[in-house]
This record gives structure tokens, C-alpha cells and sequence, in this order.
């Protein structure tokens, strides 16, 4: 459903009436996920929605929140000799300080594009004098299909295996967008696929603990307007009647309270929680997964020498600040000249699920 078709849509007509009638001051909600900032930037949604309601783009895309020592490590570990390292498609553009993995495949470094970690299995049982590094980059979405990997690695023997464990999780990265200082947020568009894993339920602390609004939502155009809905009542509840923060489900035909029991168990059985950093924003507590002590045999930086210099980031570049929702891709003085998909310069413009990308592909004549 495109923008016109929404215009016209008896389904989304009156949903845009009811969002009218809500905002009756600014609001600003945030959406904590990548295929949602596409979504709203597909739909155009901004251009649909009274000025009012500010949306704006949260860390939600785990390519970009993977900071540059992180990508030089794999970087590393692919110059490696006898290292066959694989990764999904999105990493392989992302910049590191001096150089990307699509540079160093084109150099002559075995990097392979991988639509599963299974597949690194049958790379590293053909490979046995090889060691297959896999790139592990994500959310909670992954991670256990990757903890799932190494369980059948280990059920098969398979020892030239091993993960550089990337992870992130979403709810510590709420937390700490809720307690930025002087800075308006009004409530959490939350994640879809992550809340079938994590479940609703997770998000409660931060309701709880920050007073704000956090609806589960999926990824239609419909799906995306009546959660906004949800959230406006509730912003309205809490600024005319002081009433409290809820969590609440749109996307109830996908998620529930309390998520995939089974993919949370592969990760309590491989992974533990521990700090993280994040490209932009830094380190946040407790939103990282590591290898379990039964499994750090499986790290790839316990095998191979990783160690790698901190660099700066790129001049000019502001994505940390995009994905705190303090500024917007246009804001950027790189955003569509030296900065564009084909040569980018911040991570943001690389992954499909970039808040730069999305709005480059969607809404940069709109904004122009």
C-alpha cells in the first residue's frame, strides 16, 4: 500500500482522523526498528500524519549499531591467514576505519555472504584446515538462531567453527534513550520480531520505570497507524489525567507477554549477558550477549589474535545522534552528497534498514 492508496484507504482514513484529534500538542514517538523505519519512510507516513507528531528513528538497525573496532576486528580475522570468515550481506559495506569486508574480498580475503549461520557448518566440514569465522550481528532475532549453530556444531564435532559474538539487545538501548536529559520522548513504537522472541513483557521496566507509552507494533501501514493510535491515547492519558505508562500489544496475531520460551533457553544455555558497545552512543550496560563459560571455546577472538586499535569516527558523520533520535537524516551536512548507498560514509546509509538509506530511497525528494 503506497502513500496514495493510504490517502484513500476506508481502513486508514479513519485511523488518520483519530491521530488528528490526538495531537493536539507536539509529540515525538520513536520506533526501535529497522524494518519499521523503512516502513514509515515506504507508507510516507510523515507526510501523511499532522506535523505535530514528530517520528523518529531509534538504534534499531544492528548493522549500524555495530561500532568500528568491531568491524576492523572482522576485518582482521579476515586477513587472517587460513580464515574463511562469513556474514550477511548488510555487513559487508559497512565502513571501518580503513577499510570495508567488500574491500577485502575484492583483495583476495575469503569472505562469503551467508543467509544462515547453519551454512558456516557445512563451509567449515568442507574446509578442514580452515578455521570459518562467522559474524555474529543482530538482535534478539538472531542471536538464538546462532546459539542454535553452535549447539549442532558441538552435536557434530564440527571444531574449525567459531562466532566474533556482535550481539545487541533492545531493551537495555530503551532504557538509556528514555533517560536522556532535556530530551522530548513521548513513547516507543516497539520492535515486532524482537517482541516474538523477548516477548511484551520486557519492556515493562522501562513503562514502569520512565513513564513512557510502549506499544508492540507490526509492519503494515494499518498495523504502524493503529499503534500510533494506541500510543496517543495513552500520551493523552498521562498528560490530562496523570494516569501511568502501560505496554500494549497491536501486533498481539505474532507476539505475547512473555515471548519464545524455547529460543530464550538456546540463550541462557550459550549466552550471557554483558556490556556492549554501540557505534555512536556507547557502551550500555547489560545489552550484549557473550559466550557462556561451557561455550567460550566457541569465540572466535579465544582462537585467533584480534586485537585491534580504537579509532575515531568519520568526520562529518552524525548517525549516533540520528539514532538517538536527536536529529534527523537531512540534518546530516553529509546526508546525499558525500554520503549516499553507493559511497557511504556512516553505517546509517549502508544497512536496508538504515534510518539514512530509508529516508535517501523514500523521502529525500519530499524533504528536498
Amino acid at each position: 500500500m503506497d502513500l496514495e492508496a493510504l490517502k484513500s484507504s476506508a481502513e486508514a482514513r479513519p485511523l488518520v482522523e483519530r491521530i488528528e484529534s490526538l495531537v493536539t500538542s507536539p509529540v515525538s514517538l520513536m520506533e526501535v526498528c529497522g524494518t519499521h523505519t523503512v516502513a514509515i519512510s515506504r507508507f510516507g507516513l510523515r507526510s501523511l500524519l499532522p506535523g505535530r507528531l514528530r517520528l523518529l528513528s531509534g538504534p534499531g538497525c544492528p548493522v549500524c549499531v555495530t561500532p568500528v573496532v568491531e568491524i576492523d576486528r572482522s576485518i582482521k580475522a579476515a586477513r587472517t591467514d587460513g580464515v574463511i570468515l562469513t556474514t550477511f550481506g548488510d555487513m559487508m559495506r559497512v565502513p571501518g576505519s580503513a577499510s570495508t569486508l567488500e574491500r577485502e574480498k575484492a583483495e583476495g580475503a575469503d569472505v562469503r555472504i551467508l543467509y544462515s549461520a547453519l551454512e558456516s557448518l557445512d563451509i567449515a566440514a568442507e574446509n578442514p584446515g580452515s578455521e570459518v569465522v562467522f559474524v555474529g550481528v543482530g538482535f534478539e532475532t538472531t542471536s538464538p538462531t546462532v546459539a542454535a549453530t553452535v549447539l549442532e556444531a558441538e552435536r557434530r564435532g564440527v571444531t574449525n567453527f567459531s562466532v566474533l559474538p556482535f550481539f545487541k539487545t533492545v531493551p537495555g538501548a530503551l532504557d538509556l534513550l528514555a533517560s536522556v536529559p532535556g530530551r522530548p520522548l513521548d513513547g516507543f513504537i516497539c520492535p515486532g520480531h524482537v517482541s516474538t522472541i523477548i516477548g511484551s513483557d520486557a519492556y515493562m521496566p522501562v513503562a514502569r520505570d520512565h513513564n513512557l507509552p510502549c506499544v508492540v507494533v507490526g509492519f503494515e501501514a494499518l498495523d504502524i497507524l493503529a499503534g500510533i493510535v494506541m500510543l496517543l491515547k495513552q500520551v493523552q492519558g498521562i498528560r490530562d489525567r496523570g494516569e501511568r505508562a502501560r505496554v500494549e500489544t497491536q501486533y498481539s496475531r505474532a507476539v505475547t507477554p512473555g515471548g519464545n520460551r524455547a529460543a530464550a533457553e538456546l540463550l541462557a544455555r550459550v549466552f550471557e549477558p554483558c556490556d556492549a558497545e554501540w557505534r555512536g552512543i556507547g557502551t550500555i550496560d547489560g545489552s550484549g550477549y557473550r559466550f557462556a563459560a561451557g561455550f567460550r571455546s566457541y569465540d572466535a577472538r579465544e582462537r585467533i589474535e584480534l586485537t585491534v586499535e580504537p579509532s575515531p569516527p568519520a568526520t562529518g558523520c552524525i548517525c549516533g545522534e540520528i539514532m538517538l533520535g536527536a536529529k534527523l537524516p537531512p540534518d546530516c551536512a553529509l546526508f546525499g552528497s558525500r554520503c549516499t548507498p553507493r559511497d557511504p560514509v556512516g553505517p546509517c546509509m549502508v544497512s536496508t534498514e538504515g534510518s539514512c538509506a530509508a529516508f535517501y530511497k523514500y523521502e529525500r525528494g519530499e524533504q528536498a
